[in-house]
């Protein structure tokens, strides 16, 4: 080995070099490689849990895919069946007009109808696979849209809804889907305040992106349940698909972005809807 090749420590360390020299430069070196060790051990430990979350990713969106084909083809069949039983609803409706008691019995037949649509609406909408229409719109209009839309049910349960969202503000992203996914978030919302409450939603814009956070003042959710409560067909309501928040997942991803839930310190829980700035410029 030649001189130059000699580490800075080991220069030192002729024939002439004493003890204490040696046992210094050994003690340098063995530092050295300790340190060198930890870090490559730091590293191995981010890239194997960067692999195991990559891996769950992969097997999630392996089981979305083959529950999506299987949706689909029960929502397709279910639809099918469904045109020509709410054809002979309405055929009934008009035969039995002046019989109220007969009447009042096919509402609800027909509100069981109306429920099971409602599923096969989202499990359509969970299987499909549309790529976003970029648009230009009003943040605020929209979500004062859907709260419109559920005026009576807010009236009915006693809720106050507060929003906070700048007048004018334009947002660029589907309208469409994220009038859906406003739309989720607010009636889980409502779900979790049987009783009355404050519906809370507001946004804010940063130069990553911008936000929209739809709070209740429920009961919160456990940790098991946050966790899960983006999964498809994971409910706790009876009667309930499982499919509303996970379309909500869904059309955040498809728009680069992401949702979160958080527990409120004052209660209740508070859902965050983010869109990328990129994915707003690219429209523009």
């Amino acid at each position: 080995m030649s001189e130059h090749s000699l580490p800075i420590d080991a220069a030192a360390l002729d024939s002439n070099a004493d003890l204490e020299t040696v046992l210094g430069a050994w003690h340098s070196a063995t530092l050295r490689l300790e340190q060198t060790h930890q870090s490559l051990q730091e590293e191995v430990s981010r890239l194997t849990d960067e692999l195991q979350e990559k891996n769950r990713e992969l097997a999630r969106k392996d089981r979305l895919a083959d529950m999506g084909q299987v949706a689909a083809h029960v929502a397709h069949e279910v639809r099918n069946s469904l045109v020509p039983v709410t054809l002979y609803l309405s055929l009934l409706r008009r035969r039995i007009s002046d019989d109220s008691g007969s009447l009042g019995m096919l509402d609800k037949i027909e509100s069981g109808f109306t429920a099971l649509n409602v599923a096969i609406n989202d499990l359509l909408h969970f299987t499909s696979e549309r790529e976003p229409a970029f648009m230009s719109f009003v943040l605020s209009d929209l979500v004062e849209e859907v709260v419109c839309s559920l005026a009576p049910q807010l009236t009915a349960q006693g809720i106050e809804a507060s929003l906070d969202i700048p007048a004018g503000w334009p947002v660029s992203a589907d309208r469409e889907m994220i009038r859906r996914a406003t739309l989720n978030l607010v009636l889980n919302a409502l779900d979790a305040m049987p009783d009355g409450g404050t519906l809370v939603i507001t946004s804010s814009v940063s130069p990553w992106g911008v936000e929209l956070e739809i709070a209740d003042r429920g009961p919160g959710l456990p940790e098991e349940m946050r966790q899960r409560v983006f999964d498809p067909f994971y409910t706790t309501k009876q009667g309930g698909t499982g499919l509303g928040l996970a379309i909500v997942y869904q059309i955040a991803e498809s728009h680069g972005g992401s949702v979160t839930a958080v527990n409120c310190p004052e209660g209740g829980a508070a859902f965050t809807l983010s869109i990328p700035q990129s994915a707003m410029e690219a429209a523009a």
